[in-house]
């Protein structure tokens, strides 16, 4: 059954008739990762993977969801102090809430939802959450949100009601996905283009270590406290303001570890310029070449990569792939992979089996395609 039944159906079961379907993608990025909070560019593009979700208003002031992936239905109210147990839940809460902060006059609704996007993976199962619900709602309750704001809410429901200091990105993408192209987004300014991506010849494919490493204490909102001290030092607003040659005058006033940090955003400030003419020529080697980069730099100076993903982009050194990297916030999840059709097989049986060998299971492979963003179905 497809995911679009099942959820129907559940809703059915649960609520009656008369539900509307919406849809949100997860996400993957090229390039340009850990740049967001920084002020720099990144380079999303939707996946034709995501979150669909039934809804329909209720005319009460309470909301009843059902998470068919969690089996769970959670109950709340729409006040501040409704926030509900379930930490899936509390993402539904927090878009409700953040519309209401917009003007949106949101009532009670009851919804099901279900979401094939890999949890864990860094395709951005939550962004594509709470993108499906902003949407939905803003169209459900005759909000004027426009898209850019709506993104803005999934972003202040991570910062506000999920503890995570996110950058703009996950959201971005989920809401503004275009079939057959990826975007490059400037985070400071929020002006954004659609380049095309149909890599002729090429394959872009994600393999998921399924390590998940749970650090003590974000590390996330570490390495931008990192940045921000660098910044602060320099006297910039953010580290997109920086070049190398800013960050060598200060190496002595700053910690070893800051350092390495600024060295690795201020290096992808660049790579994603690159990748962007390289896209431009056509030369999907160049675009390679910067994702490996890219890699190295997260893995040696930013320091949020994990053996396993170091070992699969080894891999895809040896095996000759075009461009591999870690994706996502790190500790984890998958590496991208830019690999030329006639080494896809090969790539793909190599990496099953050298991992295994040495990890006791075989990477999950996720082909990629790049597909449309929020929609009404």
């Amino acid at each position: 059954m497809e995911m679009k039944d099942k959820v129907t159906s559940k809703f059915e079961e649960l609520f009656g008739a008369g539900a509307t379907l919406y849809a949100s993608p997860g996400r993957i990025n090229l390039i340009g990762e850990h740049t967001d909070y920084n002020g720099g560019f990144v380079f999303p593009g939707a996946v034709d993977k995501g979150i669909i979700a039934a809804i329909r208003p209720n005319g009460t002031d309470k909301v009843h969801a059902f998470s068919l992936d969690m089996n769970e239905m959670s109950e709340f109210g729409l006040r501040e102090e409704d926030l509900p147990a379930q930490s899936w839940a509390r993402y539904i809460f927090g878009v409700c809430r953040e519309m209401q902060k917009r003007g949106v006059k949101v009532g009670g609704f009851d919804t099901t939802f279900a979401g094939d996007v890999p949890l864990g993976a860094g395709m951005s199962s939550s962004a594509a959450l709470e993108s499906t619900y902003a949407f939905a709602l803003n169209e459900l309750f005759d909000g004027h949100v426009d898209k850019f704001e709506l993104a803005r809410v999934g972003q202040a429901t991570e910062h506000n009601y999920c503890g995570v200091k996110c950058g703009i990105m996950d959201q971005f993408a989920s809401v503004f996905g275009k079939k057959g192209n990826l975007m490059r987004l400037d985070c400071r300014s929020m002006e954004f283009e659609y380049f095309p991506f149909d890599p002729k010849g090429y394959k872009l494919v994600l393999l998921d270590s399924v390590v998940k490493h749970e650090l003590v204490g974000s590390p996330y909102n570490k390495r931008r406290e990192s940045c921000e001290r660098v910044a602060k030092t320099l006297g910039v607003e953010t580290l997109r303001d920086a070049e190398m040659k800013d960050l060598e005058a200060i190496k002595d006033k700053i910690s070893e570890e800051d350092y390495k940090r600024a060295r690795y955003v201020i290096g992808e400030k660049q790579r994603v310029l690159d990748v962007c003419d390289a896209l431009q020529r056509g030369d999907y080697e160049t675009v390679g070449k910067c994702m490996y980069q890219t890699h190295w730099g997260l893995s040696k100076d930013y320091e949020v990569s994990c053996e396993e993903l170091d070992f699969l982009v080894t891999v895809a050194e040896e095996c000759g792939v075009t461009g591999s990297r870690i994706m996502g916030g790190g500790f984890g999840g998958c590496t991208i992979n830019l690999v030329k059709d006639e080494l896809y097989d090969h790539f793909i049986a190599e990496a099953k089996r050298r991992f295994n060998e040495k990890y006791g299971h075989e990477p999950k492979v996720y082909p990629v395609v790049i597909s449309d963003g929020s929609r009404k179905l």
